[in-house]
């Protein structure tokens, strides 16, 4: 009987090909393309499971047992997986050493059904020695790893489902495209960033005012700022709490007085030193990245969202170029160590690294998943130098990034010593204290390699530049030149950006790194919050879905809860928690909490408009309705009155103070304005600014009287009660292409476009009319359900059928001119095509003319390389195309055994 090959099991693509050429021909490397199954949809339940399965795919009375079924787009997959398993003599199951990748080699395992030997193989770098010694050193499954995913997944589940429907009933359905939706982690994020604005909204600036001036000694000058008058010290912005109000005793300046001491000093030209003080100091490196860690530096020095940086650090590791990218681990191994402190010599010179190792805490209680620190890969460190032909523009910051930061966790430290210089004017009958400080640097130490960039902080503008102070000694005499007032005012938190979220995230204990990046992604994509540069700002939307979390579901947007059950899914993954027990807990209640199931069936009564406003004023009521955030404004003598106010979508909430509400309550409203009448029906055109854009509409004449003749505005009228009849036929309207605007639009031009679409002519081989008109993404032909865009607006007037016959010439794809791609490359390796970057209805993707690759968001489509092209086309071929849906019935799961769920 002949000799099968082993069969190996990863979730990657790209880390399948890398390992299988470090394997060789005894070996078989396939791909899972991540999960392969998850909890079924209430469709794929079978009629005789629905009593048990039905509402969450859980089975809750049966110590929570899930109903999973294969993903429709990974069936190919799974065939593929189980042809190759026939010929297998071994299955080696090679996924994450994660709970994530633990799960999927579960799922791995009861789907296939292997009858050969199975083991666990787990690595935390790609690379030739690494992967061998993996196949040499393989585990059992961790059962407790998998528990712990699976509790996560259904807590997950019967949060989101139980919670979910109360937004949509009581604040809305959403973002268009969107629906709302409540998560155990997006909640709680949700929550951090619009306590933040709270905060911002509730903050009260306070304004103070210092004296700066320059200090002049021979040719030397430097920059000092005034510190004391008459022995009390100076108010800084850190002097002042929220409301405006001093916290200590301090001497606080107004304009006036600044404006006068800075006119005494001027006077008296010269000061005198009174003291310099000299004190040294040591800065330490910090360790190598852990997952947190990593997404925070590439926001802050690669202005990376933490997804893009994780994909670009996923691509970096299943190349082989790092180690494994999740992790709470800041420990290295005793060969990165040693590696790492080679190079700093190499480098720096002997002087660069101390006499012993540096050690780092590991603060991750789950040493189960606390793996390696982040870290280039192999025994030798490749410098970015000699990578930098291999990886495309990202790859190289990225790897140039973690480099630095592992070399610099094995330095010395830097030393420097701190002067702080003290000076004494005689002002008039007031005594004057400045001080300046300069730092010099007697060692730079792991400086040399890399510097922890920062978050913004309050108090930042009241800390001096650093610079280089002359050589002083108390008594010298110095000329005080460019005296001059300085005004200040307080400024609020600063606004999360998605580097100090993942901070916030971490410090608080909610979530795992391995989610953030998914986690604020949801948040973005529910509208909860959006970008602002680099700052995350909540949205209405978000106020509305926190308050009524916080009002009913207290617990479970509370921070120290949130973070107690990611304590507890630790337990459970280190075997000290029953799973059955600890969802039992918190689904029905125990002693410790009153459970999930028991808020959700005692909601009571929830005023849903009380709960989508807020009052911003006396007369003006902030309300979130079902599109977007307006303004609701009251007359005091005439309290039954009601007037809308529309917000702009740019104001962010802390900028909706009281004086913005009153500007908007007084900016002058836009009328409708008449264009004329349509000569064939004797209708008004009107060209009107609605929420998604200006357009005409041809209305009724049934009010004239409600013309401005004057203006041309249609003046609102009372409107009147009528029986109830028929729904009467919708209006014609037609937006304003992208080159008109409604104060130039004339009667023609409305006209012509309320006739669209056009009709060019019929297809004379088939006799299908072909129509032209403008759509979301822009102007196009349409014939049936085929279609081709247009080059300009004006051509959907213009275009003859000659002409759209050409268009229907040409190839749908692949063969239109040079100039519709953003981009080319050469030919693809696997189909032999050019490959070529454009820009699609739905994103830029790249495309060989047959597959089609989306470029991942956050990516700047502009950086792919060719190489980069080539993986993502191999991906997508790798994934298959999506089938359609069918109603397939699926089996239910293989249960794990009752021992495991106790």
């Amino acid at each position: 009987m002949a000799h099968g090959k082993k069969l190996v099991i990863v979730e990657s693509p790209t880390k399948m090909r890398s390992i299988q050429g470090y394997l060789g021909d005894d070996y078989e490397v396939l791909s899972s393309v991540g999960h392969i199954r998850d909890l079924a949809s209430k469709k794929d339940i079978p009629a005789d499971k629905k009593e048990a399965y039905g509402k969450y795919s859980i089975d809750i009375d049966n110590d929570f047992d899930p109903y999973y079924v294969v993903n429709d787009r990974k069936s190919k997959t799974v065939a593929e997986l189980k042809r190759a398993l026939k010929n297998a003599d071994e299955v080696l199951l090679a996924t994450d050493g994660d709970r994530e990748g633990e799960a999927i080699a579960w799922h791995l395992l009861e789907v296939l059904k292997p009858k050969v030997p199975v083991k666990r193989m787990v690595f935390h770098e790609i690379t030739k020695d690494a992967i061998r010694d993996a196949v040499q050193h393989t585990r059992e499954l961790d059962t407790s790893l998998v528990d712990a995913q699976e509790t996560r997944r259904v807590l997950d589940r019967l949060y989101g489902w139980d919670v979910s429907p109360v937004l949509w009933r009581k604040v809305g359905s959403g973002r268009e495209g969107t629906a709302l939706s409540a998560g155990r982690v997006q909640s709680a994020a949700t929550r951090l960033v619009v306590d933040r604005e709270r905060e911002r909204m509730a903050f009260v600036s306070a304004s103070y005012w210092d004296v700066e001036a320059s200090a002049v000694r021979d040719a030397s000058a430097f920059t000092t700022r005034l510190a004391r008058v008459d022995g009390a010290p100076l108010a800084r912005g850190t002097d002042f709490d929220d409301r405006g109000a001093l916290k200590k005793a301090v001497v606080a300046l107004d304009e006036t007085q600044a404006r006068e001491l800075a006119a005494a000093i001027e006077a008296a030209g010269e000061a005198s030193v009174t003291a310099v003080e000299a004190k040294p100091g040591t800065r330490s490196p910090k360790p190598a990245f852990t997952t947190s860690t990593l997404q925070q530096e590439a926001g802050r020095k690669l202005s990376m969202s933490a997804k893009h940086a994780m994909s670009v650090a996923q691509r970096l590791y299943e190349k082989g170029y790092i180690t494994y990218m999740r992790t709470d681990s800041t420990a290295l191994s005793a060969q990165a160590v040693k590696a790492a402190r080679q190079q700093a010599v190499s480098l720096y010179g002997d002087r660069a690294v101390p006499p012993n190792p540096r050690t780092y805490r590991n603060n991750s209680k789950n040493a189960q998943e606390a793996h390696e620190a982040i870290r280039p890969s192999g025994e030798v460190f490749r410098t970015p130098a000699s990578v930098s032909g291999e990886l495309d523009r990202d790859e190289q910051r990225m790897y140039d990034l973690v480099w630095k930061r592992t070399v610099a966790s094995q330095m010395s430290d830097a030393k420097y010593e701190t002067t702080t210089v003290t000076l004494r004017v005689e002002a008039g009958d007031r005594v004057a204290e400045f001080t300046a400080s300069g730092t010099v640097y007697t060692f730079k130490g792991f400086l040399e390699a890399y510097e922890e960039g920062r978050d913004e902080k309050r108090g930042d503008a009241d800390k001096a530049e650093d610079q280089s102070l002359p050589a002083l000694a108390v008594g010298d005499t110095l000329r005080m030149r460019d005296v001059e007032p300085k005004g200040h005012a307080t400024s609020p938190k600063p606004r999360y950006t998605e580097a100090s979220l993942v901070k916030a995230l971490e410090e608080k204990g909610i979530g795992r790194p391995s989610t953030f990046a998914s986690i604020i992604d949801v948040i973005l994509d529910r509208g909860y919050v959006t970008k602002r540069g680099q700052a995350l700002v909540p949205s209405w939307l978000a106020f509305s879905v926190v308050r009524l979390l916080e009002e009913h579901f207290a617990d479970l947007v509370d921070y120290d809860f949130t973070a107690a059950l990611e304590d507890d899914l630790d337990a459970i993954a280190r075997g000290e928690q029953k799973r059955t027990e600890w969802l039992r807990s918190f689904y029905f209640g125990s002693d410790e909490q009153v459970g999930l199931r028991n808020v959700v069936d005692n909601l009571g009564e929830i005023d849903a408009r009380e709960l989508n406003s807020t009052r911003i004023t006396d007369t003006a009521t902030l309300r979130f309705g079902k599109y977007g955030p307006y303004l609701e404004v009251t007359d005091p003598a005439e309290p039954d009155s009601r007037r809308i106010v529309n917000i702009p979508d740019d104001l962010a909430p802390d900028e909706l103070t009281p004086e913005k509400v009153q500007e908007l309550i007084d900016a002058p409203v836009a009328g409708d304005r008449v264009l004329g009448e349509n000569p064939e029906n004797g209708k008004l055109i009107v060209v009107k600014d609605g929420r998604y854009g200006p357009y005409v509409q041809e209305v009724d004449r049934e009010e004239p009287e409600n013309v401005d003749e004057a203006t041309g505005e249609v003046v609102e009228a009372p409107k009147k009660k009528t029986a109830k009849k028929d729904a009467a036929p919708k209006p014609r309207t037609a937006s304003l292409f992208r080159s008109m605007s409604p104060e130039t639009i004339d009667l023609d031009m409305a006209l012509q476009l309320l006739t669209l679409p056009r009709v060019v002519g019929a297809d004379p081989e088939s006799g299908e009319e072909i129509t032209a008109q403008n759509g979301r993404f822009g102007p196009y032909l349409k014939k049936g359900t085929d279609s081709r865009s247009l080059d300009s607006e004006q051509q959907i007037f213009d275009i003859t059928l000659e002409e759209a016959l050409a268009k229907y010439a040409e190839p749908k794809y692949g063969a239109r001119r040079a100039s519709s791609a953003l981009k080319e490359f050469d030919n693809d390796p696997t189909s032999g095509k050019p490959i070529r970057l454009r820009d699609g209805r739905f994103g830029p993707y790249v495309t060989d003319g047959t597959t089609n690759a989306t470029i991942p968001r956050g990516e700047n489509a502009m950086d792919v390389t060719f190489e980069r092209a080539v993986e993502l086309l191999a991906d997508k071929r790798a994934k298959g195309p999506a089938p359609k849906r069918t109603a397939a019935k699926r089996a239910p799961a293989k249960k794990k055994a009752p021992a495991k769920k106790s």
